[in-house]
């Protein structure tokens, strides 16, 4: 175990010269930027993407693909899924800057609690997060379920496999880059979604290194605050006109639960199934 030093936010402000660390959730974004000069150096490592942080000029940002845990009332954390922290640049970065990118990541190597992967464009592993993060999260959330709730019950695993399809398409459809993030690049991903039979028979080998695994967005539920406009939102935005059906009825179930301060539950699931027209997913 590590220990850390704590500050109430109410009495925190930015230490001159230093890197700031952005690991909040996104719907805390504005009251933490408020406090930030613009020359405050920050190292955004945040699922989704929040408008408000996508207009700072900063150079890098990090994104894990490892699962940690940590419970909504305890600052505790752990790894439950292992994997590696990938830090690099979002923008073109100037010879100084890219100094800076990899000092980062040599500090975070000499931590030595997690693997890093320094890679010089950080912005298609972020991506790939986010086609993960989008299918995995609001309905793993909702349904009440770890993430191998998902593979487990049909209907979460066909609404799941859907959403996957319906985000990488959006992904695939603006010219964004992917890479590989876990077991399988992106493009793997799809042809195994695409072949008959193979999906369920991947799901059953995933299941047991998935169960007690969970989004980071399930602590939120019933919150009224959750990250799905950083997830779902941000694709939906980024489809336009296309059409993304299950993405903007993930957004309305999520949105329903939250107002509503409603339970989670695999009705849920259920009830969007519903809402959508036949033959949108399979």
């Amino acid at each position: 175990p590590m220990r850390v030093d704590f500050v109430n936010f109410e009495t925190w402000s930015p230490p001159a010269g230093a890197t700031v660390l952005l690991c909040t959730k996104t719907f805390d974004n504005a009251a933490i930027l408020a406090r930030l000069p613009d020359e405050q150096v920050l190292l955004p490592i945040q699922n989704g993407f929040e408008p408000a942080l996508e207009r700072r000029d900063h150079p890098s940002e990090a994104i894990a693909s490892f699962v940690s845990a940590c419970p909504a009332d305890r600052p505790v954390a752990r790894i439950t899924r292992a994997g590696s922290l990938h830090i690099g640049a979002r923008r073109s970065v100037s010879a100084e800057e890219a100094g800076r990118i990899a000092a980062l990541a040599d500090a975070f190597r000499a931590g030595k609690l997690f693997a890093v992967e320094h890679v010089d464009d950080v912005r298609p592993f972020k991506a790939t997060k986010l086609m993960y993060n989008a299918a995995i999260s609001p309905l793993a959330a909702s349904a009440g379920v770890d993430n191998a709730g998902l593979l487990t019950d049909p209907l979460a695993q066909r609404l799941f496999f859907a959403l996957l399809r319906e985000n990488y398409n959006i992904l695939h459809g603006v010219g964004q880059r992917l890479e590989k993030i876990g077991p399988f690049h992106p493009t793997t991903v799809m042809r195994i979604l695409s072949t008959p039979f193979l999906p369920g028979i991947m799901g059953v080998f995933f299941r047991p290194s998935l169960r007690g695994t969970y989004c980071s967005m399930s602590p939120d539920m019933g919150s009224g605050r959750t990250e799905v406009d950083a997830y779902n939102g941000h694709l939906v935005r980024l489809a336009g006109s296309n059409p993304c059906p299950i993405n903007r009825a993930v957004i309305a179930m999520v949105d329903r639960i939250s107002t509503q301060r409603e339970a989670p539950s695999p009705s849920h699931l259920q009830q969007m199934a519903d809402s959508l027209s036949s033959g949108v997913f399979r």
